[in-house]
This record gives C-alpha cells, structure tokens and sequence, in this order.
C-alpha cells in the first residue's frame, strides 16, 4: 500500500511539472489570446522535444506500431501510448548527434502526462487513435503544409473529398490543446466551429482545405495554429532597430510598426504586454515583420516589383491535384523491404522508366486529361528520390561496417602467429643476433672514449713538454713546426657523459694512461704514440662501422620476417573468408 500510493503521488507530481513550468515563464501577461495560446503550446511543443520531430517521422512511428490498421475511434490504453512515444524518442535520438541527445525517459514522462491530461480528464486510462494522430500530428515538427496534408487524408473519403463529420471531429480533438493550457474560454470547442470554417456545405478538397486553413487571417477556433509555426521560424530573427517604449538597441523574433506613428516600432516583449508611450495608442493598427530589410534592399525590392520582375503574390501553398490522394502513411511512401538488392534495382528501373516517360512528353502537347497524370508522375517521383536516398545511406553504412570488420581481422593475433612457429624461431633468433650486436657497439663505444680521453691528455703533456724545451734551450725554429702540427690537429667534440679532460699538471694528465705510455715518458723518450692511437682510434670506428651495418641488417630481416608473417596470416584471413 505505502508503495502503491508513493507511486501515485510521483505520477501526481510529475502531471503538474509541465504546468509548474509553463505558469513560471509568465505567459498570462500577454494582453493577446492569439499569441499567448500560441507561446504556450509552443513552450510546450520545446519542452517535450517535440519540435525535433518531423511530421513524417511521426508518421512513420504511427505505422511502425500499427496504428495504421486500426479505426480511429479504436482505443489504446496509457502502456502502449508509452511504448509508441519511446519509439519515437529513441528513434529521435539515433538521428541526433551525440553531443545533442535528449533525455528520453524525461521528454516521454513530461508529453505522457500532458496527453492522459488533455485527452483522458476521466481517468478511464485510454485515448482513441484519432485524438492521438491529431494531438502528435499538430505538435510536431515541420512545415505547416505536410500537417494539413496528412489531417486532411484521415478526414477524406476514397474520392478525396473531406467528410465534414472527420473534420467536426478533428476540431473537438485539436481544440483541447488550447483548453489543455488554459485558453478554453477563447478557443475551446463549440457548435459553431465547424460553420465558422467553411460555413458553406460544398465539396472540400485539399486545396480548398488548404486555401482555407492557410488563409490570412485563418479560422477564428485555429488562428493559433499557423501563428505558432511563425513563432518557430522568427525565434532567432534579429532586427537592428531600437525598440520606441522599453529602447532596446536591438529585437529578436517579431518587429511591430505602426501605421500612423512615423518611426514607432515595438519589440514582441512590448507589444504583446500593450506597452505604449509618447502620441502611439493601443488602438492604432500595428504591422507584423518577421523578417528586417535594409533600406537599400527595400528599395530595389520595390523597383524590381514594379517593373514586374517579382511577382505581387505568391500562392501559400503549392497547388496538389484534385484527385483522391492516399492517405500520407509511410507504407505509400516507403518499401516494405528495403533491404534487398533486387528491389533497389526495380526502383531505380521504374524511376528512370519515368524520367524517360517524362522527356519524352515534353515536346509534345499534353491534353489537359493527362494533368492530374503528370502532378501525380512527379509526386512519385519526389517519393522514388526519397528512397533511393535512404538505401543509398544503407548501403554506405554497411559498406563502414565491412571496412571496419576487415581492418579488425588484418591485425595480427596470437593466434595468427602461433600458425607459424619456423617464422617465430627465427624472428627470435635474429633479435638476440641484435642484442649480441647492440653490447658489443656499447663495449666499442666506450672503449673509441677511453682513447679519445687519452690522446687529449698525451696532446696537453706534449705540448707542456715542448714549452719546457723552450725555456731550458731558447725558441729553436725547428721546434715550431712539431708545435704547430700538434696544435693544427682539430680536437674531438665530447658529450657530458664523457667527463671533462684533466688540465692540471703533467702529473695528473698522465694518472689515466696506460703502461706502455707511462714508461714512454717516464724515460722522458717521447715516442709517436700520438699517430697509434689516432690509428687505434680509426680501427675502432671502423670496426662500429661495420657493426651498425650488421645491426641494420639484421633488424631489415626481423622486420622482413614480421612483414611476410603478418601478409601470410592476413591471406589466410582472406581465403578464410571467400570461403
């Protein structure tokens, strides 16, 4: 019981966030009913998330689940309702991209409430079919033209005429969206919607329904509907005008002029609360911008005008063909399996089929019967594009998901490696060859040191010796030339590790050499051992010379060996999977 009623009061409170949140921004100071009705079912229409919805993905979500097979006064119940809205959301978010997913389970909870709100005030804790295609279809995303065209379809008859008891039911359905948000008293439903919308019993086709819907202005009972897709399209237009009551340097979404001030514009804040100052009133009719022009581009937009480069008017609304039209469900427009090759290749044979058809046709005159024919032949064809379109996304996916899944069996693996144990043996064969190498190019190396250190130290105690010679007999000029031999040889640049070269005294310069040159001088005989060390010295970069090539050689056949060990495993690979 105690778990039973904490879920009733999580559901109690999550019914009233949506209204906590929308009372919070403040809508009621709008002056206007038009605008404040459109402003909350559009804060609504954000809140859910519902503006990222197409109309024709919503569509497609309606046939995925089966609706529809089902009569429109066929009822569902809350579970399944909950399981067509997660479909719709979780298919949203595979169409995002990552850095702009929603949060599913939070947008499903907020429109769920708000719908059983809305269309279940009894708590029965069903809705009909035909209260949830109007509700979804009208709150989505989209152009205003597809909406209409896909009401229209539920509400017609296999003539395309629209059956006027559809629609007097489309209104009791869509009218309590207003009443859902407090408006009822402006736009709820009554007797009198259906004559104030065609109030003449005629045949209604989609044009007229069309004409008449999109009309400026539109119905009284739905004049909020087209007024909240203009408030989706003019959200981040900015107009670099001032604002004449509150002064703002700049506005952002409708600009308001009147037509008897000279120079008084209002931002939507002002207007929309009634602000008004200076000689302006209320009562002075104020034109609605959506858009700004600068003064140069109103001008030449005027002259092309009337020179007739532009035309005065354009139709609201594309002209459809009077004859009947399929309902707009995906199973018309999309294939049922688009997956097979075979059926690609129909498509593309009956489109190109219809291009030629097409051609050919134009330079001929159409009698006025084959009209509704062509208006038909290019609605087939938009929709043929549209599925190419999507197989050819198909097909790039697939072909990604093969690349990656080659690349993945291309790396070599344990496995593969074990599958050759001649190859290991060798490759482990030739790297200890290269470690042997490696220690015996250090052992050089500090040896080639050692004896550069000694011939620095014998060039330092020669040239002391001389100076010493110098002093005892005087400058001889046959001493000068051996002096300036010994001081011409260029001396060998060392690194730090080396250590630094004793400079002291005779004495100290003679502690690191070995005995034969310690007994050479010693016996003060100086003996050319300078030219054998330069020819010890020369010896040993040889021998390092020939080292390195070694070393080279040998990691050229290690990686040789790790090149046609990785091609083998990978052509096993291959012929792996051709078969």
């Amino acid at each position: 019981m105690i778990e039973e009623s904490g879920k009733r009061g999580k559901a109690a409170v999550e019914k009233r966030q949506l209204f906590m949140e929308m009372r919070a921004q403040n809508f009621d100071v709008i002056r206007l009913s038009t605008y404040r009705t459109a402003c909350k079912l559009r804060f609504v229409q954000k809140r859910c998330n519902l503006h990222l919805v197409d109309v024709w993905n919503m569509i497609e979500a309606f046939r995925d689940n089966g609706l529809n097979t089902l009569e429109h006064h066929a009822e569902i119940n809350v579970s399944r309702l909950e399981t067509i809205l997660s479909s719709v959301y979780y298919q949203l978010n595979k169409r995002l991209p990552t850095t702009h997913q929603i949060n599913v389970e939070q947008s499903i909870g907020l429109l769920l409430n708000f719908m059983v709100a809305t269309y279940d005030s009894e708590s029965h804790g069903k809705l009909t079919v035909f209260s949830m295609k109007a509700m979804l279809a009208t709150m989505c995303g989209g152009k205003i033209v597809d909406k209409l065209r896909y009401i229209f379809s539920q509400m017609s008859d296999s003539g395309g005429v629209m059956v006027f008891a559809k629609f007097d039911q489309f209104l009791r359905e869509v009218l309590k969206l207003p009443t859902a948000v407090f408006e009822g008293p402006s736009f709820g439903y009554t007797e009198h919607s259906l004559r104030t919308c065609f109030p003449q019993q005629k045949k209604i086709t989609l044009n007229t329904f069309l004409d008449v819907l999109m009309a400026d202005p539109p119905p009284q009972c739905l004049v909020w509907l087209p007024l909240m897709h203009r408030l989706a399209n003019v959200e981040n237009v900015f107009h670099p005008v001032e604002c004449s009551y509150c002064r703002s340097e700049s506005m952002m979404g409708f600009r308001y002029r009147c037509q008897q001030c000279h120079g008084y514009q209002l931002c939507q804040s002002c207007f929309w609360r009634g602000h008004a100052n200076g000689p302006h009133s209320n009562q002075h009719q104020m034109k609605e911008h959506s858009s700004w022009k600068s003064p140069a581009k109103k001008l030449s937009h005027a002259i092309s005008k009337s020179l007739g480069c532009v035309p005065i008017g354009e139709p609201p609304h594309p002209v459809f063909p009077e004859q009947a039209e399929r309902p707009q469900e995906p199973a018309n427009v999309i294939l049922e399996s688009p997956s097979r090759l075979d059926e690609e290749h129909r498509l593309i044979a009956r489109y190109a089929a219809r291009l030629a058809a097409e051609a050919g046709n134009s330079t001929q005159q159409c009698p006025p019967s084959d009209l509704t024919f062509n208006f038909d032949a290019n609605k087939q064809q938009r929709q043929l594009i549209a599925e190419l379109e999507n197989k050819n996304r198909e097909i790039l996916q697939e072909i990604q998901r093969l690349r990656l899944e080659h690349e993945q069996a291309s790396q070599p693996t344990p496995e593969k490696a074990q599958q050759n144990p001649t190859l290991l043996t060798e490759l482990r064969l030739l790297r200890h060859r290269k470690d042997e190498l490696e220690r015996r190019m250090s052992a050089l190396q500090e040896s080639r040191r050692e004896l550069m250190v000694q011939l620095e130290g014998l060039m330092r105690l020669l040239k002391v010796r001389d100076e010493e010679q110098k002093q005892a007999s005087g400058s001889s000029p046959h001493s000068s030339p051996s002096h300036g031999a010994g001081c011409s040889m260029p001396m060998p640049i060392r690194s730090t590790s080396a250590g630094s070269t004793p400079t002291h005294t005779p004495q100290d310069c003679m502690a690191g050499l070995g005995g034969d040159m310690l007994e050479a001088f010693a016996q003060g005989v100086p003996r050319n051992l300078r030219n054998d060390l330069l020819v010890a010295a020369d010896s040993i970069t040889n021998t390092m010379s020939s080292l390195v090539k070694e070393l080279h050689s040998v990691d050229d056949g290690a990686d040789e060996e790790e090149t046609n060990m990785r091609n083998g495993g990978e052509r096993g690979t291959m012929r792996v999977q051709k078969q």
